[in-house]
């Protein structure tokens, strides 16, 4: 099993940004039918490269530790080939997920001259970008191999992944073929893009999206200096509902992530949320056949993985929705699914919250670092009620990722209307205390 090993070193801190830029609300019913029209239009032209290229990554894309020496990050931010360039956009690109394309439509709004997936990579571009693997542009190293920060020709910053390779045998090449099959058809806003990949000689690289701000483990942990507030962790869960929506449902061939923790969360730095590692993704079982789980190893990371699955080797999609109803108890709570430091009884962060909130004290699990609001207090319930159905221990009693993400819409629009009102009655107190002081 994996470690919680972050993917590739630490993002760049922000700039004090604490919470999700306001977004368009999406419309369940417009995001569904639009994303089948997507999916139906879009199979046919995708090509066996990319589908080669995204498959590969798959293999590479799993649990890259950061360096120790902290002075190669450094040094990498204060180059001025490695400085991020600006984005007028950002907040448009933002926006664009409430249009009619739907929210589990293939994006192709990319500005760079490659498209992601589409390129089958040199060795002299690898070099280029990467200044010849130059250990300043290190910025993580794992089991796998090591991976670099590059940017490309056209300005594209990208993280280069190089494997290591005594991992080249014949078990590693059937991977490859595995992960071909499965991730052909992956694309999506909260999704890792694969770029391309190399294999050449003895040389196996694959080129992904650089995503600048960390893991989500890292925010829950503080380590860039700010405190991400519910409404932002709310956004990041209905992200990640999103994506994993998209696999279960909107891909030729429904696919299990596995893997689905914190650390495979990556956050831009308008805190859009990522996932990424698909080390693990396995297609579903065949409903049109009859079949109903696929058997399997166990495969993923401990805290968050399905005890049914763990008891039965019978894997479903209903397995990534159990990591998830273990995610939301992680963005609630702050801590780590397994906390061995601990008192017995709350080790295990989901059973601890989830009897804290059956005992109707749910409150006493928020974070310490958020407030005890109006807003947070409600949305607390209603998160963990959804994460009670999530953790069920039988499979048949947990909802599907398309429900968590429409009940998810509902706690943000209902959220929403409370921090409005307290703000309100906040402006009308302030107004009346500063008159009876005049």
């Amino acid at each position: 099993m994996k470690n919680q090993n972050q993917l590739y070193g630490r993002g760049y801190r922000s700039s004090g940004v604490q919470s999700t830029p306001d977004r368009v609300p999406y419309s369940p019913s417009s995001a569904y039918s639009d994303a089948l029209t997507a999916r139906s239009s879009g199979s046919s032209g995708r090509s066996r490269v990319a589908g080669a290229a995204r498959s590969v990554a798959g293999v590479f894309v799993a649990c890259f530790t950061p360096p120790d020496n902290k002075s190669s990050a450094c040094s990498i931010a204060n180059s001025e080939d490695f400085r991020a360039t600006p984005d007028g956009s950002r907040t448009g690109s933002v926006r664009r997920l409430g249009t009619n394309r739907g929210v589990y439509a293939t994006s192709n709004n990319s500005t760079h001259a490659r498209e992601p997936g589409s390129v089958k990579f040199t060795m002299e571009e690898i070099f280029k970008a990467t200044r010849n693997f130059s250990p300043s542009f290190k910025i993580g190293q794992g089991g796998f191999g090591t991976v670099y920060k590059g940017r490309l020709e056209d300005g594209t910053l990208v993280a280069i992944k190089r494997a290591k390779k005594s991992l080249y045998d014949k078990h590693l090449g059937v991977e490859f073929q595995s992960e071909i099959r499965t991730l052909a058809q992956v694309e999506h806003l909260n999704l890792v893009k694969f770029y391309g990949y190399l294999e050449h000689e003895d040389e196996r690289i694959v080129v992904v999206e650089y995503v600048p701000n960390g893991t989500l483990r890292e925010h829950l942990d503080c380590m860039h200096g700010n405190i991400v507030d519910l409404a932002a962790r709310l956004e990041i869960a209905i992200d990640v509902a999103h994506a994993i929506t998209y696999l279960h449902m909107y891909t030729d061939h429904p696919i299990i992530h596995r893997d689905i923790k914190s650390s495979n969360i990556l956050l831009t730095e308008n805190f859009r949320a990522k996932v990424a590692d698909f080390g693990f993704a396995r297609l579903a079982a065949d409903s049109d056949s009859g079949a109903t789980h696929v058997s399997t190893q166990v495969k993923g990371t401990a805290g968050y993985l399905d005890p049914e699955y763990l008891k039965t080797y019978q894997l479903t999609e209903k397995s990534d929705v159990y990591s998830f109803g273990v995610l939301l108890v992680e963005l609630v709570t702050g801590r780590r699914p397994i906390e061995t430091k601990r008192e017995l009884k709350e080790r295990i962060t989901a059973k601890w919250a989830m009897k804290k909130f059956t005992d109707g004290d749910a409150i006493s699990t928020l974070d310490p670092n958020l407030e005890c609001t109006a807003a947070n207090n409600l949305a607390i319930e209603k998160i963990f009620e959804l994460a009670l159905q999530c953790v069920a221990s039988h499979r048949q009693n947990r909802p599907s990722m398309k429900k968590c993400a429409e009940i998810l819409w509902s706690i943000r629009k209902d959220y929403r209307e409370i921090s409005a009102s307290d703000f309100r009655s906040l402006s009308s107190c302030s107004r009346m205390s500063a008159s009876i002081k005049e």
